[in-house]
């Protein structure tokens, strides 16, 4: 029997190899690294990934796929509807991005992730086909690693959640089982356009011919757009809030309660996820798998949506005093929080930790939060496109808000701790690379 010092020098080899194998994709060109300017010039098409993918022996189309679109309450909606499949009894893979923590959470199957000695073999596997195709992304690789991954582990379906846009992203590639588009707003507008029409145009891309097509609530000129597409692809559209309704029943800190009525009656599904958008997110969900042609019983769908686990996104971490992890990073994201925060914790004031990307509308979102601010501590992920401290310093001292800066990340938390003693809420949010640090952090503190 091998002894404790050759498993730490086995368990060693793994971490290396697996360090060595996220080294050979971020080669690659990632751009989710890159600033706003470099991201508008990228090269994006999708006839690398097709020859890719045949070099792979197409595993995308061994099994049926839902596919997910959208600029907020995509990863929500994915992974709702990744837990309802389990619970029905599919061996179910779920793609996503970026990862939190680990880059080995954006491939699982049945909740976990891919581990890491897998990705490596995964990445060995690849590495021949991926040398043969010039110009690839770190993106396309991972998204092509995701595909072969779930045909190995023979997946019964799969949720595929968009990486940028729609049209020309990676994970377009497929024919699925339904298209859906969850809520549309203003983000990457270097990359899909300044107007709502623009963006949706881009979103509308994972549209295919007569595949069906379930969107969440729209603004009148995204929904336009999306109707159109879909009509002249003869795809059938559903729209939630309009052909399927939902209404909010309850509410608390340990999750909420909506109802939905649809063709066939009636339901109510109880969500741990907090903020009312994910009522919304939920009834897409729910709307998508009734539209997929996969057998789902709504018994299923109830445990699915109440045991999915999606973090970072109004996750209360602590009761009293409260913490709270979020990831709103755009202006619409902005306003749901506030909201959350009005509806969760009405009154109390905040200390915010945050940071943002470059690209981001800082001023738009402190002008949301300002009248709940007591503080923001100004920090930077350890992230390329991150904003500098200082920057956000300046742009709070213009919105009439105290903040000071606060690097790293850990410094930050413990500050934030200590000024928000009993009375406040701490709150990390603008940047889940941020966000992913304070978690980080913060469990580390626990398990001193």
């Amino acid at each position: 029997m091998p002894c404790c010092d050759d498993y730490n020098d086995s368990a060693m080899d793994t971490e290396t190899a697996y360090n060595l194998a996220l080294d050979y994709l971020y080669s690659y060109v990632d751009y989710s690294l890159k600033k706003a300017s470099e991201l508008a010039k990228a090269d994006f098409n999708l006839e690398r990934m097709r020859e890719l993918m045949a070099l792979l022996g197409n595993p995308q189309e061994k099994y049926p796929i839902i596919h997910v679109a959208g600029t907020k309450g995509k990863g929500s909606t994915s992974a709702l509807m990744a837990s309802a499949l389990h619970a029905a009894g599919y061996k179910t893979g779920l793609y996503t991005s970026p990862h939190l923590e680990d880059f080995v959470e954006r491939i699982q199957v049945d909740g976990v992730p891919v581990s890491h000695e897998g990705l490596v073999e995964l990445v060995e596997q690849v590495k021949p086909a991926v040398a043969k195709v010039p110009m690839l992304t770190t993106f396309e690789i991972t998204t092509a690693i995701g595909f072969l991954y779930f045909a190995q582990q023979a997946v019964d379906v799969a949720v595929i959640e968009v990486g940028l846009g729609g049209r020309l992203d990676a994970t377009n590639i497929i024919t699925p089982q339904v298209s859906v588009i969850t809520s549309l707003s203003y983000d990457h507008t270097a990359v899909l356009g300044n107007t709502l029409a623009q963006i949706a145009g881009e979103k509308a891309g994972i549209i295919k011919s007569g595949v069906p097509v379930v969107s969440s609530p729209q603004k009148d000129e995204a929904l336009q757009v999306l109707e159109r597409v879909a009509a002249e692809r003869q795809a059938t559209f559903t729209l939630v809030g309009r052909d399927v309704t939902f209404e909010p029943l309850s509410r608390s800190i340990d999750g909420q309660s909506l109802r939905i009525t649809h063709g066939k009656g009636t339901l109510e599904l109880g969500i741990p996820l907090l903020g009312a958008y994910q009522v919304e997110n939920a009834a897409t969900a729910f709307t998508a798998l009734k539209t997929s042609n996969l057998e789902i019983p709504d018994k299923a769908i109830q445990k699915g949506f109440s045991d999915v686990k999606w973090p970072a996104r109004f996750q209360v971490v602590r009761r009293e005093p409260p913490v709270v992890f979020d990831s709103a990073h755009n202006l619409d994201s902005a306003n749901k929080l506030r909201q959350a925060l009005d509806d969760y914790f009405p009154g109390i004031p905040v200390i915010l930790i945050f940071g943002a990307s470059e690209d981001k509308d800082v001023s738009g979102m402190f002008a949301t939060w300002k009248p709940c601010l007591q503080m923001i501590l100004a920090t930077k992920a350890d992230h390329p496109r991150a904003l500098d401290p200082g920057q956000i310093v300046e742009l709070a001292r213009q919105a009439g808000i105290p903040c000071e800066a606060a690097s790293p990340v850990t410094s930050a938390l413990d500050r934030a701790l200590e000024l928000a003693g009993d009375e406040s809420i701490v709150l990390s949010a603008g940047s889940m690379f941020v966000t992913a640090e304070v978690m980080t952090a913060w469990q580390k503190r626990k398990m001193k």
